[in-house]
């Protein structure tokens, strides 16, 4: 064994035998994880575990809207890296890279790693990594070289994002790979920001294709992509997980028919975060059409609009229109 992974190895049990070290750094609680709830040996040399073809073919069903959603956004991220000797992969929940962007060149180099679509990246089973540390704890993690669990893993430097659905629940990992021992740390601190904006990317073509159908509104937020879904009667049918931290949105209230209005009580910044104007000028052109269509009468208005005579007071008072318009 050489010095380098038996320094490895102590350093991993010294950190797990501090008390106080978990609650100080998430890649000193996630070691912790790894050896009293996985019962993980940081030197064990097994290869990563893959799943058969027809179970990963199934993963990649079941999460096949959110892989078209994730296209472009992937496309653009392995873009920008590239050039660094990256790979991009997204994997399922379960820790499972479905897609993976690299160069022909380093793919057998990723392949031998692990770094492929099929390997079993959960924290549970690789020990600590970027995936599986980010699916555990819900949040951006970059993993850097001797901060993996297993010493075979050490060559790798990783900074991966959660990925939300268009319900509000973790339901994938985006992650940037390298195994170049020339990536220095603040440059893997960069590549760390772009996976987190193509994370918010992938959320938002996501919740926009999961309620095409719907007037999607934005609101600006640091928490990432804070969008809401709105029916034809104002009622929110839909959140993403930024808007739902941002704004209190629960399931239970979309499901008591929850009006876009309540946001925007006492107005303020979420109500001026919760405008678009470009969205209110094509409504605002829709109702006054449909009322010169109907001579002002505001029932065969609303009839025309296909929405109720309630509903289209209400937007005549928040657009700040009249019958006579």
């Amino acid at each position: 064994m050489e010095r380098r992974e038996v320094s490895h190895i102590d350093r991993v049990r010294s950190v797990i035998d501090d008390d106080a070290a978990p609650a100080a750094s998430a890649v000193a609680a996630s070691w912790r994880r790894c050896v009293t709830l996985h019962g993980l040996d940081p030197d064990a040399r097994r290869a990563p575990d893959l799943i058969e073809a027809a179970a990963l073919q199934d993963a990649r069903e079941r999460l096949a809207p959110l892989l078209r959603a994730a296209r472009k956004p992937l496309d653009r991220l392995f873009a920008a890296v590239a050039e660094l000797g990256c790979c991009t992969l997204l994997s399922n929940i379960e820790g499972v890279p479905l897609e993976r962007r690299s160069a022909e060149s380093d793919a057998p180099d990723f392949d031998a790693r692990g770094l492929r679509p099929g390997a079993v990246w959960s924290e549970a089973r690789e020990g600590t990594n970027a995936i599986g540390a980010c699916l555990a704890e819900g949040r951006a993690l970059t993993i850097h070289r001797d901060q993996h669990f297993h010493t075979r893993n050490t060559g790798l430097s990783c900074a991966a994002a959660p990925i939300y659905d268009h319900e509000g629940r973790l339901a994938a990992a985006l992650d940037v790979s390298s195994s170049r021992e020339s990536l220095p740390g603040g440059v893997v601190a960069l590549v760390a920001v772009a996976v987190a904006e193509a994370a918010r990317a992938i959320e938002a073509a996501h919740f926009r294709e999961a309620f095409a159908g719907a007037r999607i509104l934005t609101a600006p937020s640091e928490r990432g992509a804070a969008l809401l879904a709105v029916d034809r009667h104002d009622l929110v049918i839909g959140a993403t997980r930024a808007a739902r931290l941002e704004l209190g949105v629960t399931d239970a209230r979309i499901a008591s028919q929850l009006p876009a209005a309540d946001l925007l009580a006492g107005g303020g910044e979420a109500e001026a975060a919760l405008q678009n104007a470009e969205l209110e000028d094509a409504e605002r052109g829709a109702i006054r059409r449909a009322l010169a269509r109907a001579n002002g009468n505001v029932t065969a208005a609303a009839r025309l609009l296909g929405v109720s005579r309630a509903t289209l007071h209400r937007k005549l008072g928040r657009l700040g229109l009249s019958q006579g318009h």
